[in-house]
């Protein structure tokens, strides 16, 4: 059994934090000194009974919406807040990117919050100087680490705030959106560490709102709304459920009393249950069951599948052809503009690409009740070889009010069948010359000899 938990990093025991807000400053004053009987404030549950275990070596993201409780639960497991009930544990040295300027002095030097946050961690004035030449190297800011933090760049603080954080060798590391500011040669660094820290069985946490990210380097994400947890799992379920979070088609748990959290474990298990159903349900049940859907069914996509550049149905596309996308919907109400759409992810829920008859301007028209309507999306196949998915959508502005009215989440896999891959997902079938140049004894050419790539 000790075993077991010494494989636990961090341990989340029904954590709720409650704010007390107050209509006045004066209301406050007046409750601290015991001046009235009379509740002056009213609750906020920021967190409410959210439970969950990391173990060492994970990489966990927690996505939601703003406000849904992301940054109070990583305050909270650093220390810098407290919950109102509940327990944290926390085995290993951690390490802690939060919100810009935290655990920083704004008055000091780059250099001098260097040596402030290192011996906050523990570190003795020798280790940090061990440690200086790499926080520098890979913070990038030159002299102005010598400058005081206030008078840096968004962009400037969170490198050196970063670098510092993965210097100091920590054991559990915490980034909570702050990498967003940085520049995208930055990012890409950052993002790289990430993947060493992994292969030397580091545990990190990430807040972000780059689903991309998220889905390519977490092993396992948390969903939170309105502070409580909707559920866990691998990255492309939550993100599916996170994007369901976002239109209104998820079924939230039944608003609670702000006085009380008597009900949140009988939520909690609910909204848990539900889960484990829809999951084996797409495991174990038949192809439909398989497939994703929501939406207020005003239309209703009744059938999608792919043909290849002879305009036969397949699931094999050859990279470089031309093939199809397609997708009948019946409109059961009467419609102003409906916008009809497709995307391709990875089979670890990557979005790659996707586009929709509104980007394309191709149908900008309302539809009436009983209409159908045939949907083909032509394209050159520019994918890599490998297995995607595809998820389809039929959506619409009401007003300023975004519907959806169906949407199949992972509905149909295509293989793309290629016999030369390039890096990354996307080839951009490039052209290459190389040329062989003779040149005088200034320099100066005067005879080509080349050779291409076929055409």
């Amino acid at each position: 059994m000790e075993d077991k938990k010494e494989e636990i990093a961090i341990a989340v025991e029904h954590v709720c934090k409650v704010y007390k807000l107050y209509d006045k400053p004066s209301d406050r004053l007046k409750e601290a000194l015991k001046l009235t009987r009379k509740q002056k404030y009213h609750e906020s549950h920021a967190l409410s009974d959210v439970s969950f275990d990391i173990k060492q070596g994970e990489c966990v993201g927690i996505i939601g919406t703003n406000g849904s409780g992301k940054s109070t639960i990583l305050k909270i497991i650093t220390g810098v807040l407290n919950p109102t009930s509940g327990n944290v544990r926390v085995n290993g040295r951690i390490s802690a990117l939060l919100e810009l300027g935290a655990g920083f002095n704004q008055e000091y030097s780059g250099m001098e919050n260097i040596y402030l946050n290192g011996t906050m961690n523990g570190f003795s004035k020798e280790e940090i100087d061990a440690r200086l030449q790499d926080i520098l190297d890979f913070a990038d800011i030159g002299d102005y680490v010598y400058q005081p933090v206030k008078t840096y760049s968004s962009g400037m603080f969170v490198r050196l705030a970063f670098s510092v954080a993965i210097n100091i060798d920590p054991e559990i590391l915490i980034v909570d959106e702050a990498l967003s500011v940085g520049d995208v040669f930055f990012q890409a660094k950052c993002y790289h560490k990430f993947e060493e820290f992994k292969k030397m069985g580091k545990t990190i946490m990430i807040v972000s709102h780059d689903l991309s990210s998220i889905a390519k380097y977490c092993d396992r994400v948390i969903l939170l709304n309105q502070g409580v947890k909707l559920g866990e799992g691998s990255p492309k379920e939550m993100i599916d459920d996170f994007k369901r979070v976002l239109v209104g088609q998820y079924e939230l748990p039944e608003a609670r009393s702000e006085k009380s959290l008597l009900n949140d474990a009988e939520v909690q298990e609910a909204v848990q249950t539900k889960a484990a159903a829809q999951k084996r349900a797409r495991e174990h049940g038949d192809d439909q069951s398989k497939t994703l859907e929501y939406g207020t069914k005003e239309a209703e996509i009744e059938e999608i599948y792919i043909t290849d550049d002879r305009g036969t149905k397949t699931n094999a596309i050859i990279k470089g052809l031309e093939f199809g996308i397609h997708m009948r919907v019946r409109f059961h109400q009467d419609l102003p503009a409906p916008i009809f759409a497709f995307s391709i992810k990875t089979a670890k829920g990557t979005e790659i690409t996707g586009t929709n008859t509104m980007f394309e301007k191709a149908f900008l028209e309302p539809v009436k009740a009983g209409a159908v309507k045939e949907i083909s999306f032509t394209q050159k196949m520019s994918l890599q070889g490998g297995e995607y998915l595809i998820s389809f959508g039929v959506t619409g502005y009401e007003g300023n009010d975004f519907k959806v009215y169906h949407r199949l989440y992972d509905a149909l896999d295509v293989t793309v069948v290629s016999d030369k891959n390039t890096v990354g997902y996307y080839d951009m079938d490039s052209k290459v010359v190389v040329k062989d140049a003779k040149k005088q004894e200034d320099g100066t050419i005067i005879e080509f000899k080349s050779s291409s790539s076929a055409m």
